[in-house]
């Protein structure tokens, strides 16, 4: 591994970060919030950082693919420490550690907060706040490989890395070009629902804020109350629809946008996902409706449709809170947060493609035990799914569960009962933000321990980084071969010519 050149693109990084954290300061000068100077200050100590990096240590001409999971890991941190500098030189989150576990659950798209009183916090934080949901949405290093040519090589390692589900869908020979097709649609979707959102009386700041944390299935929300706050069934049908659209595959939205419409009804994950969507519904809404938590069987609906979508898509928003709900009720949105939104989405959650292809491996295990003597292959959409990729789906349960089972061991050793550390495993693992119990929509994870909340803030960076990328660090192999940084030392000749 090439230290100095992963320290390098670390700096670039760093550099782009500091100029989105200006875009709250228009927001902090038309509120009248007090904290212009705070972000200048933090945009300038992340230039200063980054500037620092890119001087000192040399660029790499290629990237491995051990260098791209270095790069994606060390960036990601990178992003959620500075982007926790606002809540703490603001001192409206004093703790260093709740700082980073609200600027981790923001750029992973979680949703997790620490805030008790969210609409306490300054206007140009929460809308800092939303922010970092919707650059983690498609992805930071995506975004850098779309608009800064200066991480070209090595592309495909970093989009590899970063990018969810099995397999990768590479829309043009460069990666670069797919990289922005796939922030295209984004920014198109993000406009899109910004307008239709106006349309449904939210102010601009609302509005902006708003889609910011949906399209991204984030679940972060300027209130307390999430989308609940609007009393608007015209608001929430549009968060719906837009929280599935987030928890689709990017790549068949521009497929779709360029006339092939019969792209998602042709995707065996899709019709499952839909399927998953619908079934979960009505299931709810029943048994809700059995139970005489709502008047009439429209208000059952209304509930349970908000709350399924967003918990499958991991958005984490809510309009109710289900730890109030029958027990069958939650059980299938425990089961949804397992799934997830596909491959390719900025959904969190193992992915439907991996329980697609793992039932699929158990039906052609079952099969081989009838009959022998018959050859079977795992066909997706029509197509043959490689041994490499089956056995990668296998390994990441594996992996998933041994995560899950150390990380709930370690939270409930602290203190914390089953119900909760389960669940807040599961959410911050998943992506998802809200748990059960103690961490449910109507709580926080404020009242957590502190170590809890840092293995939980782990949780957050492997589930999005989908584990592989992540736990390859904590390997001693990984490191054997990794190479101590290189600084650049500068002549005075070469300074001369630098400044000629």
């Amino acid at each position: 591994m090439h230290t100095g050149g992963v320290l390098n693109i670390l700096g670039k990084l760093l550099l782009l970060i500091s100029l989105f954290l200006l875009t709250p300061i228009p927001v902090s000068a038309y509120y009248d919030d007090g904290l212009m100077d705070i972000f200048l200050l933090c945009a300038a100590i992340g230039a200063g950082a980054g500037a620092a990096l890119i001087l000192l240590f040399k660029p790499i001409k290629e990237l491995s693919l051990r260098d791209g999971f270095a790069v994606v890991t060390v960036c990601w941190l990178g992003m959620a420490l500075l982007g926790s500098l606002p809540y703490q030189l603001s001192a409206q989150v004093p703790s260093f550690i709740d700082a980073l576990f609200e600027s981790m659950s923001g750029f992973t798209t979680t949703g997790s907060t620490i805030l008790t009183d969210i609409e306490a916090l300054a206007p140009s934080l929460l809308f800092w706040r939303a922010t970092t949901q919707w650059l983690g949405g498609m992805g930071i290093i995506v975004l850098s490989l779309a608009i800064l040519p200066l991480l070209g090589i090595g592309g495909m390692q970093l989009f590899q890395a970063e990018m969810t589900g099995p397999t990768k869908d590479r829309l043009t020979p460069r990666i670069q070009d797919t990289a922005r097709i796939l922030w295209t649609v984004y920014l198109l979707f993000t406009i899109l629902l910004i307008a239709l959102l106006l349309l449904g009386g939210l102010s601009f700041y609302d509005a902006v804020t708003q889609a910011f944390c949906t399209i991204s299935t984030a679940g972060f929300s300027p209130y307390n109350d999430s989308v609940g706050h609007f009393n608007s069934l015209y608001v929430e049908v549009v968060v719906i629809i837009f929280m599935f659209i987030g928890g689709i595959n990017f790549a068949m939205h521009h497929h779709v946008l360029r006339g092939r419409l019969s792209t998602y009804w042709h995707s065996e994950e899709f019709r499952l996902f839909l399927g998953l969507a619908v079934g979960a519904t009505l299931l709810i809404t029943f048994f809700n409706y059995h139970f005489n938590l709502y008047e009439n069987l429209a208000g059952s609906l209304r509930y349970a449709s908000f709350q399924t979508v967003s918990i499958l898509t991991t958005s984490g928003f809510g309009t109710a809170d289900f730890t109030l709900w029958p027990s069958s009720s939650q059980l299938i949105l425990v089961g949804l947060m397992l799934v997830g939104g596909m491959a390719g989405s900025t959904a969190g959650s193992i992915k439907t493609v991996r329980f697609l292809l793992f039932f699929k491996y158990v039906r052609l295990q079952l099969r081989s035990l009838i009959h022998p003597q018959t050859v079977s292959i795992i066909k997706l959409g029509g197509h043959r799914v490689p041994r490499e990729v089956m056995t990668a789906v296998l390994g990441f349960f594996a992996l998933y569960f041994m995560i899950f089972l150390i990380a709930t061991l370690v939270v409930t050793a602290l203190g914390v009962d089953l119900v909760t550390g389960t669940t807040a495993v599961i959410a911050t693992l998943n992506n998802i933000g809200p748990g059960l119990h103690l961490v449910g929509p109507a709580h926080g994870f404020a009242e957590l321990p502190a170590l809890a909340k840092v293995v939980l803030t782990f949780c957050m960076l492997a589930g999005r980084l989908e584990l592989y990328t992540v736990i390859v660090l904590l390997t001693p192999a990984f490191w054997r071969t990794a190479r101590r940084p290189e600084i650049r030392l500068f002549s005075r000749k070469q300074a001369a010519g630098t400044g000629s």
